[in-house]
């Protein structure tokens, strides 16, 4: 690649030629973007501040890198901004943007009252902002208020860049088959969505509505309001990270309650809430996706429930509550735990690593594989089976009633090859630090799937990954990058083909 952007291309045909690839306009975005990082900074130094301690400082020194670096960066871009991206700036953009915003947020970390490692700091910069949940603080109660803000405020934001990034650019990148919900395609039940960038603004207006309505409910029900409004925070943004090592644990039922209803929302497709909010609730209702995730969600609980009661020998409230808050939490990505599951036995535990590679729905602040795309499977499946039984039919996979294309289907099962390798390749990396097996597998499942815990006794819903070893986390942390990124993406970056013309 040549210093001004271009590409080398030394084809027999072509001879040698600069392909212009401007990489200006990438720059001016992600500059923008860490600035307005360095910004919110603020939020947490006057939590600092209305505290009365001095870890203000540090909030300070770290908006003022954030803010300076960003704007330098923008300034030094601006005179090659264009109306519009390239297909090849936007995959840069997007995979970009995720793997510079953590180096700036793990900045309080390392300056701040943990005194993290650049490792620690940037793990917990990187599960925050893909809204993983997993981390290697302990003793969350004795940090100060905010650094417990700032890992609230960086899972919050990733949680509506997530939702951003699912509607408005994957569609378009055509990735892990999800140009089926491109906003000029996509099934509307008779209400028209506006166009993109409309899109966008509508579901943050609903996100920021949800964490106002989410943090009143917390603090109605006696939670404290700074906890109140940290876990607001990380429930819509299916993030996980708690003020208290014993996460939910050290609360009480009506807020448990109140967490998997808002867990459960948060990993709805927000374009659903865009039409209720329009007048129609018809969309929502009857969207397959949502169907068979309801589905999922109340056929295991009924079996977790079912499992406690008879460990227990008696029917109880809190073995439902238990198993219908860490159900949801496991399988929405959120992370969150109010009991150790691991003690429960060997089923619940299985269940639970698999439940987690579900996920929830598509433009939903979810995580891991989604449904949509194991009806898609499915679908295909059936339909590959009926041709087999007819061999001279003519059968055609849908979903949600409407046929599918066989770009859609070839991009899906593209994901489920991408994501079983992914996680293959990273259990057996974790497995030569010197992990055991469990930690390995679950761990890696846990970062692509960016859903929080893992299981055994290190990573598992009563621990954290403080623990394991520095190799380890960082090649968590890029899978934590890679699965956030659904996969797809990170691999078309790293092709050759891509870079070029």
């Amino acid at each position: 690649m040549c210093f001004n952007g271009c590409v080398l291309d030394t084809g027999a045909e072509a001879g040698q030629r600069c392909v212009m690839f401007d990489l200006r306009p990438v720059g001016y975005v992600i500059g923008l973007l860490i600035a307005s990082l360095g910004g919110t900074m603020l939020v947490p130094l006057a939590a600092d501040l209305f505290a009365g301690n001095d870890h203000w400082f540090v909030f300070f020194q770290s908006a003022v890198i954030t803010i300076l670096t960003g704007g330098l960066l923008a300034l030094a871009c601006a005179n090659g901004v264009t109306a519009g991206l390239t297909l090849r700036q936007t995959f840069l953009l997007t995979s970009l943007v995720w793997l510079s915003l953590p180096f700036f947020g793990a900045l309080p970390f390392m300056f701040g009252a943990t005194g993290a490692t650049v490792t620690d700091a940037f793990f917990e910069a990187m599960s925050a902002l893909t809204t993983t949940g997993a981390t290697t603080f302990t003793q969350l109660e004795t940090l100060p208020a905010g650094l417990l803000l700032w890992r609230g405020v960086l899972q919050w934001l990733g949680g509506i860049g997530i939702i951003v990034v699912a509607m408005v650019f994957l569609p378009e990148l055509k990735v892990g088959g999800m140009q089926i919900f491109r906003s000029e395609a996509f099934d509307t039940m008779g209400k028209i969505l506006p166009r993109a960038g409309e899109i966008a603004r509508q579901i943050s207006q609903i996100y920021v509505a949800m964490t106002v309505v989410c943090a009143l409910t917390y603090s109605a029900l006696g939670m404290g309001n700074f906890d109140a409004f940290v876990h607001a925070l990380t429930s819509v943004s299916t993030g996980g990270m708690a003020t208290t090592d014993d996460s939910f644990g050290a609360f009480g039922a009506g807020i448990q309650y109140a967490a998997t209803f808002f867990m459960f929302l948060s990993a709805l497709p927000f374009v659903r809430f865009i039409q209720l909010m329009a007048g129609t609730a018809q969309p929502l209702l009857r969207d397959s996706q949502i169907r068979t995730f309801f589905g999922i969600l109340a056929m295991v609980i009924l079996l977790m429930t079912a499992w406690l009661w008879g460990r227990d020998g008696e029917l109880s409230e809190r073995a439902f509550r238990e198993a219908m808050f860490n159900v949801v939490s496991i399988i929405s990505g959120t992370g969150y735990a109010s009991a150790d599951y691991m003690t429960w036995g060997t089923f619940p535990v299985v269940m639970f690593f698999f439940i987690g590679l579900i996920g929830g729905c598509a433009g939903s602040t979810s995580c891991s594989i989604k449904v949509f795309r194991y009806q898609l499977l499915f679908a295909a499946i059936k339909s590959q089976i009926r041709q087999i039984h007819s061999p001279h039919g003519v059968f055609t996979p849908r979903y949600a009633g409407q046929p599918v294309g066989d770009d859609v289907l070839n991009s899906v099962i593209a994901f489920f090859v991408a994501f079983v390798s992914l996680l293959g390749i990273t259990t057996v990396l974790l497995g030569l630090t010197g992990l055991d097996f469990i930690t390995s597998v679950s761990g890696a499942a846990s970062a692509i799937g960016n859903i929080g815990p893992g299981l055994g006794p290190e990573i598992g819903p009563a621990g954290n990954y403080a623990g394991i070893n520095d190799p380890a986390k960082w090649i968590l942390s890029i899978a934590m990058f890679v699965g956030r990124l659904e996969v797809m993406v990170v691999l078309t970056i790293l092709s050759v083909r891509f870079w070029r013309n």
